[in-house]
């Protein structure tokens, strides 16, 4: 294993001794921990370094992260900043957050550029950095961010959000994190304002669940054929990753808000099928060559979003698969001073903060689900 991680927080040094791994000294992989509370310790810890490394690719100017990651990749790194701190408590990365609350707004005013599904990830993103600081400027941004999005509701195929503004493709993505974000207003609210959010979380849910995307083996393909838009079909696209990762986040919190029980079988569902078609030998993958800002990005969600799916209802396949990719990052996965590659099951191939966020996001649900 390569590794010349260092505790970049004093904090750590602690948690480092608990388990027996020197502060400034080198990060060893949790292949046996002597408990589950040492193990979580210990993937904490590799967060902890592997987030000072993203922080490298950090350009407080614009509030964004270096090319290749683009502006939802961006949304993304400031998810992963927010659930980081509220894994482990630590708050040195707020200031990062509020940055990039004003300066990204530099580059799209209130978040909001052509792209429904870029939206809605810098709307999570601010429910995120609201969960963790209860600063109420971020939920409110995500309201805004949210009102923006209905916009592109309409009724070809029946229903659902466009992709983009120019209305040419509807797809899994936006939908999904249209009901993922309505549904957490919904259960962040109060009132009318908290029923209008459930109203359309509910509206989408029934859509999509009809929309005929989910396919014979319970996963999500890519979109919709609308060549007719009143009959629009399955396009039979790739089932990436992400695509079965958004829904489960998206369901947990529709069942937060309204406990129909037949939410969260339908996201093991999804999660069951896409670890049992989506995995080489337990480690997840995505199909093609992971290049350029999206692909690399997809793996990491999904973590993100089973994690979600495990505390709702705790399953141990779904511990095992975090803490096997986990461990295959950290064996097989890692550079020089705690970079991530993007193929888990390794070779490490090369280091950016899309590849980061990604293997970032697999640690820290290795952490939760511990």
């Amino acid at each position: 294993m390569k590794s010349s991680c260092a505790y970049p927080i004093v904090a750590f040094c602690l948690l480092a001794m608990l388990t027996s791994a020197g502060c400034g000294g080198a990060i060893l992989p949790p292949a046996h921990p002597d408990s589950e509370v040492n193990a979580a310790q210990s993937y904490t810890q590799q967060a902890a370094s592997g987030i000072q490394t993203l922080q490298q690719w950090y350009l407080p100017g614009s509030g964004l992260y270096a090319s290749p990651s683009g502006w939802w990749n961006s949304a993304n790194s400031i998810t992963v900043l927010a659930n980081y701190e509220r894994v482990s408590g630590d708050t040195s990365y707020y200031f990062v957050i509020a940055n990039s609350f004003t300066a990204a707004q530099g580059t799209h005013a209130n978040f909001v550029n052509s792209y429904y599904d870029d939206d809605g990830w810098w709307a999570l993103a601010w429910i995120d950095a609201y969960d963790v600081t209860r600063n109420s400027a971020y939920l409110s941004m995500a309201e805004t961010i949210f009102k923006a999005i209905t916009a592109g509701w309409d009724s070809t195929c029946g229903g659902g959000v466009w992709w983009n503004t120019s209305r040419t493709y509807k797809n899994a993505i936006p939908n999904e994190l249209f009901l993922s974000i309505a549904a957490k207003l919904a259960n962040r609210t109060s009132g009318s304002a908290s029923a209008s959010y459930l109203n359309w979380a509910q509206q989408e849910w029934t859509w999509f669940k009809n929309s005929g995307m989910i396919n014979g083996q319970n996963l999500i393909n890519d979109g919709l054929n609308s060549s007719n838009p009143n009959a629009c079909t399955n396009n039979g696209g790739t089932t990436w990753s992400y695509n079965q990762g958004v829904i489960l986040g998206g369901l947990v919190e529709l069942y937060r808000a309204n406990n129909d029980p037949t939410l969260l079988p339908q996201a093991e569902a999804i999660a069951n099928a896409a670890i049992a078609h989506l995995a080489q030998n337990g480690i997840l993958t995505d199909p093609g060559p992971l290049s350029g800002g999206d692909a690399p990005q997809f793996k990491g969600i999904f973590l993100r979003n089973l994690m979600a799916l495990h505390v709702a209802h705790p399953d141990p396949r779904y511990q095992a698969f975090a803490v096997a990719n986990a461990k295959s990052i950290v064996a097989s996965d890692q550079g020089p001073s705690c970079q991530f590659g993007a193929l888990w099951k390794g070779p490490f191939d090369s280091a950016d903060a899309t590849r980061q966020t990604s293997a970032l996001d697999a640690l820290i649900a290795a952490a939760v689900m511990q």
